[in-house]
């Protein structure tokens, strides 16, 4: 009641306009940052707002090529030992300097068991203070994709976070909070001013930013309002209270293109629906002392009831690219053979479920989806429960905002999820090893949360590690991502095609990351 409260006074309080200094960008989407603390969450929304705050060694561009952050240059010195010169004169936003120290302690802080960057982090063994501004990182093997890991390790300050008990990453999954949590002090171009939870976020320009001289955009201030309401997004975009969305609903676009301006792009991201195939029993199911999910009959039988092309049409108007395998197409390793999807069929669907031992309405289980996520993210779990229902499975829609659906996912505590995962190492090791690999440690299965597992994949994967031959690699990649849709290990849908929507005085750069980028965007 309070949540539904506070959103219908949105336009009544949190609209009201703040400033008319152009350098303010108010901006908007369906959901909230989950949390501050820039190891614990590794989430598109959340991980866009610790890019505002904090920094990684190595960066992208506006291109996606690597380049210098808080890191001036680095060499190899062999296949397993990489050594990065720092910068200097560059300051924390408490005015402390940023130094190895820092380096060692947020490349170990990201390793700890509670972090959600461990992916980015696997088969480290050692990071090594040189001397104040040099540092070495050893890995167990050569590590092929290691410098766009790197792009997502925010470095912290070591005596901040020890002086206010923030060493470890908060626990998310056990809902635990750290001072982190709720605070922040990065080397970024911009810094925190204030924040509450699911009703603003502002950040102001951090002035001492050492690269100020090449900041392109004009934006001194960012102000972030969550709007769960579509209807309330588009009229906030239009009456100019806000001044950019970038998740626009799909049904407003053709009245927003034309009071408003648009820039559509692909999203390195695949929505598609997991599966437990682990509990002895199915979580939320009327299948008593059986997993009807660990028969592969049953999950082809869920795949080839989903009309891809009817979601794509209908749900997404067009803002989606239906596909068969769990990597878009700016990932290395994809390929058109592995997009290649089955068309729906129903007969089949009815037929596999009855060879299963399951008649119509006989399984029954929950869907578990979030509606403040994806695009349209609601929308497309009720058209598949639809969908499924056509195939005599009976399934019920269980909604919630990502605060409490990704913990609920992190906890295992699901039968059937929907879930959307993004690319940033442009790899599809990314992928392979969060998503598909056998759960195991470190970054091995840590986002694979309907336990698929199979061995022979498992060691093509932990192959993909270290293979430094492209050919050989990109041949691994391919039978591992085969033998997985073969076995329906998940159901992918589509990829995401990202529209933003702007006032028409706003110019933003584009990002296949869905990342907005204040330091970028020029106001008018």
């Amino acid at each position: 009641m309070l949540k539904k409260l506070a959103i219908a006074t949105l336009t009544a309080s949190l609209f009201i306009p703040l400033t008319s200094h152009a350098k303010t960008l108010r901006w908007a989407s369906q959901g909230d940052l989950l949390t501050l603390d820039p190891h614990a969450q590794n989430e598109r929304v959340t991980n866009n707002f610790s890019n505002y705050v904090y920094e990684p060694l190595v960066e992208y561009d506006k291109e996606f090529t690597i380049v210098p952050a808080l890191a001036r240059s680095w060499e190899q010195l062999s296949d397993t030992l990489w050594r990065f010169h720092l910068r200097k004169n560059v300051s924390f936003h408490d005015g402390s300097p940023f130094t190895a120290d820092d380096v060692v302690f947020s490349f170990q802080r990201a390793m700890s068991p509670t972090s959600g960057f461990k992916a980015y982090v696997d088969g480290f063994v050692d990071i090594k203070k040189i001397d104040d501004y040099t540092v070495e990182i050893e890995t167990a093997a050569p590590n092929p994709v290691l410098l766009r890991l790197l792009t997502n390790v925010f470095m912290m300050s070591k005596s901040w976070a020890e002086a206010n008990n923030a060493t470890t990453p908060q626990d998310f999954g056990k809902k635990e909070e750290n001072f982190a949590t709720h605070h922040t002090n990065g080397t970024g171009s911009y810094q925190l001013e204030s924040r509450e939870a699911d009703v603003r976020t502002i950040y102001t320009e951090n002035k001492n930013w050492w690269g100020q001289a090449e900041k392109t955009g004009n934006v001194s201030r960012v102000v972030y309002t969550p709007i769960a309401q579509n209807a309330t997004r588009t009229a906030a975009l239009l009456s100019g209270e806000i001044d950019f969305i970038l998740d626009p609903p799909a049904q407003d676009l053709a009245r927003l293109k034309q009071q408003a301006k648009v820039i559509e792009g692909n999203e390195f991201r695949t929505i598609y629906i997991g599966l437990d195939q682990h509990s002895p029993e199915l979580k939320y199911s009327s299948i008593k002392g059986k997993n009807p999910f660990t028969d592969q009959r049953v999950r082809e039988a869920l795949y080839i009831s989903i009309d891809t092309q009817a979601i794509q049409k209908i749900v997404m108007r067009g803002a989606s690219l239906p596909t068969g395998t769990m990597i878009a197409p700016q990932v290395n390793g994809w390929t058109e053979a592995l997009a290649a999807r089955p068309a729906p069929d129903l007969e089949k669907a009815q037929h596999l479920l009855a060879e299963a031992g399951y008649g119509p309405n006989e399984l029954r289980f929950t869907l578990d989806c979030s509606n403040d996520t994806y695009i349209n993210d609601e929308a497309i779990c009720q058209a598949i429960i639809n969908m499924w229902a056509k195939a005599g499975v009976k399934a019920t829609l269980n909604t919630m905002p990502r605060a409490i659906y990704f913990p609920k996912l992190h906890a295992y505590d699901t039968s059937a999820y929907l879930f959307g995962w993004g690319v940033p190492t442009f790899d599809a090791l990314y992928t392979l090893q969060s998503l598909i690999h056998s759960k195991g440690e470190g970054a091995d299965g840590a986002f694979n949360f309907g336990h698929y597992s199979n061995t022979q994949v498992d060691q093509l994967i932990d192959q993909i590690k270290v293979e430094t031959d492209p050919q050989k690699r990109n041949a691994a990649i391919h039978e591992a991502l085969t033998i997985h849709a073969k076995e329906v290990g998940h159901i992918p849908l589509h990829d995401q095609v990202i529209p933003w929507a702007m006032a028409k005085n706003v110019h933003v750069v584009h990002r296949a990351n869905n990342h907005l980028t204040p330091k970028w965007v020029t106001i008018d």
